[in-house]
């Protein structure tokens, strides 16, 4: 597979900047999200050997799909043949909400779901297993996002023994519209801290009308994983819009963002995870809209809203007529992630290895 790597001398430009800024004296692990180029529908030996052509420290594969067996023998030649490249994995899966819209009964009932992704993560190495409550659409469900987060940690609080006994972490993700980041944090507060943390994702941050700064100084503490990209925001006549993009490419200060990082949880890995197809709206100037927000917060919003004035209208991203659909969000996927990878590192100092 072909990476997109930096020449020597960015590589030694980009050593050089963290050997001279004290503000990137801690080196934060580098890695992707398998989501960033789900069009290749590459399985997790694949996803390994691409992580690996582009000299990164982390793989986190977060979902089951790629894995071509549950078996905890395939699951340990897997960790060895990550070791071996120099990479860590981390492990991901799906909604472990029983009431959520986003629940699926692919894995069984939600508590064996979570057994299953515990056992798996042990397996292959992960120091944790990333699930999400669901999406923006529990906003809308009959007792709100409150009534889905004490569902979600009924489930979580049930494999308790065993996420502990086995070391590894369960971590929540902000996901898709589903809950701000002062919810999530009384998610993890509920069920216990000692076994759950969060899945970070300043892109989804956006879409819970958040700062993504404001929401990493709120999780950060609790963050033991990551999904991470840019997003472009700016107002419009109902309110504003929020487009995800590559990394450089939106209006989030990824300086004061990863300054934050060090300090709260440098040993978390940074994952990649480019998603520039989708974008949302939000007409927070309509009467009905904050009916679904109702512990929004005025300080918070203000923030989102400060953001929205440094961004600008940006163009939606479509697949062009007459080409093959796949082939082309293939290209787009890998273009974005590799670009992505590159600011991280020559820019930002992202990066172990």
């Amino acid at each position: 597979m072909k990476s997109l790597a930096l020449a020597p001398a960015a590589w030694s430009v980009a050593a050089a900047a963290r050997a001279q800024s004290p503000a990137l004296s801690t080196k934060l692990k580098l890695g992707i999200d398998n989501f960033a180029v789900r069009a290749f529908g590459w399985n997790a030996a694949e996803l390994i050997d691409y992580t690996a052509s582009l000299r990164l420290d982390s793989l986190f594969v977060s979902d089951l799909k790629p894995f071509e067996s549950h078996e905890d023998v395939y699951l340990t030649d897997l960790r060895k043949k990550a070791a071996d490249q120099g990479m860590g994995i981390c492990l991901g899966s799906w909604s472990i909400c029983p009431t959520s819209a986003s629940f699926k009964k692919d894995w069984g009932t939600a508590e064996e779901h979570l057994s299953l992704g515990i056992r798996m993560a042990k397996a292959l190495g992960s120091p944790v297993f990333r699930c999400i409550l669901g999406s923006g659409r529990d906003r809308f469900s009959e007792g709100g996002i409150r009534a889905r987060i004490a569902d979600t940690v009924k489930v979580l609080k049930a494999c308790r023994t065993q996420a502990l006994d086995a070391g590894i972490k369960i971590a929540v993700e902000n996901h898709a519209g589903d809950m701000q980041a002062h919810e999530l944090v009384d998610l993890i507060e509920e069920a216990g801290p000692d076994y759950v943390g969060a899945n970070l994702d300043p892109g989804n941050a956006a879409w819970t009308l958040e700062d993504p700064v404001v929401n990493l100084e709120t999780v950060g503490t609790y963050t033991v994983c990551t999904s991470i990209r840019d997003t472009m925001i700016w107002l419009t006549d109902e309110g504003a819009m929020a487009q995800w993009t590559a990394m450089g490419e939106g209006v989030v200060d990824w300086k004061t963002y990863f300054d934050t990082f060090r300090r709260l949880c440098p040993s978390t890995p940074v994952h990649i995870e480019t998603i520039s197809e989708y974008g949302k709206a939000f007409p927070y100037l309509k009467r009905d809209f904050w009916r679904v927000f109702p512990e929004a917060r005025a300080n918070e919003f203000a923030a989102f809203l400060a953001l929205a004035k440094k961004g600008h209208p940006i163009e939606r991203f479509k697949v062009p007529k007459d080409v093959d659909r796949n082939e082309f969000l293939r290209a787009h996927q890998k273009r974005d992630l590799e670009k992505s990878i590159a600011y991280c590192r020559e820019t930002l100092g992202l990066g172990v290895r």
